[in-house]
């Protein structure tokens, strides 16, 4: 701080964590070395890159400036010796956590869980307590009724939905009940 202007704010002239570039100079610099390793952008997400080598498929994900291999264990020492040879890069081993999504491997399945994201879930909205049901949703449920809604916090609300809609991923039994309540989403009401 500067004696006599401690109330004045700074402004950052480098970044101070994380990336050393700006997102799309990162994203353009990976891209391109991708592409000359022969990877093929996905159509559907173009965070997917995937090729195909003597048959067997290679898929990398990026998140942010997290990198995601699977494939053929060759192919994927390859692709790392590649990336270290031009990035300042560290190796995280198997990915057990990410995302809320947790992750396990033995030598014949994957499984995947949202176990402990499902616990964040009910300890943020503070429904630890809460009891299960065998249909997640109540019958016949009337979401359009107004005589309640000053009981809910629609901001509240929009976040619950978000975490629900995620956990869907692994819990496709409740897609039904959370795409419902989703279309009823709470919308803060203006007072005159």
């Amino acid at each position: 701080m500067i004696h006599g202007k401690e109330s004045h704010v700074c402004k950052l002239k480098i970044v101070l964590y994380g990336l050393k570039m700006t997102p799309r100079a990162w994203y353009g610099k990976i891209d391109s070395f991708l592409m000359r390793l022969g990877f093929t952008k996905s159509d559907a997400d173009p965070n997917i890159y995937y090729k195909i080598e003597d048959d067997f498929p290679f898929i990398l994900v990026l998140y942010v400036d997290d990198m995601f291999l699977t494939g053929d264990d060759k192919l994927i020492d390859e692709c790392k010796r590649e990336f270290t040879s031009y990035f300042k890069m560290k190796d995280l081993g198997l990915m057990h956590y990410f995302l809320g999504l947790e992750v396990w491997k033995s030598p014949d399945e994957i499984f995947l869980s949202q176990g402990k994201y499902t616990i964040e879930i009910l300890q943020i909205f503070e429904m630890m307590d809460c009891k299960s049901m065998a249909t997640p949703m109540v019958m016949n449920l009337n979401l359009l009724s107004d005589s309640y809604s000053y009981l809910f916090d629609p901001m509240m609300y929009k976040q619950l939905i978000r975490y629900l809609m995620h956990l869907v991923n692994t819990n496709p039994d409740i897609f039904f009940a959370v795409n419902t309540l989703s279309q009823c989403m709470v919308e803060p009401r203006h007072v005159h």
